[in-house]
């Protein structure tokens, strides 16, 4: 038999889960280690629909008094729609659960399960301590040197040059570089450093796997601030492709949360290239049957004045 539970006290969740304990004397701001475990409930009640204190003994390794203690504190959050199975021992979110802490967030759970595939992220770590049945498309790994990414964090960190060798497309064999680099970006398949060129005098996009023999030298003569392109930030506008059956281009609007009849993508200009080529974007409309590019840009002038390229080597 399912009860509904007033969630109001510590000694009223006591009633219906042993053991719970004393929270009146709680701080005010809670220990990450407590936050962490309240988070847990609440995520295990949206996602899952039910907890109870063995979850919480799994998933960290608490003492039974220390389990029935979270759930009591999380309890007296007061989250609507949340009833005591006495039968089942365990808390079930009905309904009408509302998280009491935070929004529920599907793109952070989405993102542990893309982190989990790609073995990043252990299973038990996740914050669920458990995941769904999942899988992915693979795409090449991309391996970055620790050593590498430490020396060009160093030089960020540090204002200063970093004397490299670089393998550019453009030329047979590496090339001793000196850049300056100031960000770190991330094209959607490869990461990158943006750093000032003292060989071009421009900023550009270095890719990090094809750095070598990297070291930090004299101090940086480029701001960071002088890389106009990395701080512009350019509106991208998309839209469904106009010869879309209607309820192709529904479908289209849904996918990318297209509201009346665009949407906007914002991204620095420096990433232009990058974001339109991945978007599928970066050539004419027509080049391909709209079955296949689902989406239009349709401030395409605006854009192609801005000079819709990256600048990397």
């Amino acid at each position: 038999m399912v009860h509904k539970t007033r969630l109001i006290s510590a000694a009223e969740s006591s009633a219906t889960d042993p053991g719970a304990g004393n929270i009146a004397s709680a701080p005010a701001q809670l220990r990450w280690s407590i936050e962490r475990r309240l988070a847990f409930i609440e995520e295990r009640l949206f996602w899952v629909g039910e907890v109870n204190r063995a979850d919480l003994m799994r998933r960290f390794g608490v003492s039974l008094g220390q389990a029935s203690a979270d759930i009591a504190r999380y309890l007296a959050r007061a989250p609507e729609g949340v009833v005591y199975d006495k039968k089942a021992k365990r808390y079930i979110a009905d309904a009408g659960f509302k998280p009491a802490l935070a929004p529920p967030d599907a793109a952070r759970f989405l993102s542990e399960l893309r982190l989990v595939e790609a073995g990043l992220l252990p299973v038990e770590d996740t914050l669920l301590g458990a995941t769904p049945p999942f899988a992915a498309t693979l795409v090449p790994e991309r391996r970055i040197d620790p050593f590498i990414l430490r020396a060009v964090l160093g030089a960020m960190r540090k204002g200063s040059v970093l004397e490299t060798l670089y393998q550019s497309m453009s030329r047979p064999q590496p090339t001793r570089r000196l850049i300056e680099p100031h960000a770190l970006a991330y094209d959607g398949f490869r990461w990158h450093a943006r750093a000032f060129d003292r060989e071009t005098g421009e900023f550009r996009d270095f890719v990090l796997g094809r750095i070598s023999r990297p070291k930090i030298g004299a101090p940086a003569q480029s701001k960071p601030h002088d890389d106009r392109d990395w701080f512009e930030i350019v509106a991208l506008k998309i839209a469904p492709h106009p010869r879309l059956t209607p309820a192709q281009a529904k479908a289209i609007a849904l996918d990318y949360g297209i509201g009346k009849a665009s949407a906007t993508i914002r991204v620095r200009r420096a990433l232009m290239f990058y974001a339109l080529r991945r978007l599928g974007l970066d050539l004419p409309p027509d080049t391909r049957p709209p079955q296949e590019q689902h989406i239009v840009l349709i401030n395409r002038a605006e854009i192609g004045s801005l000079g819709a390229r990256a600048i990397f080597t």
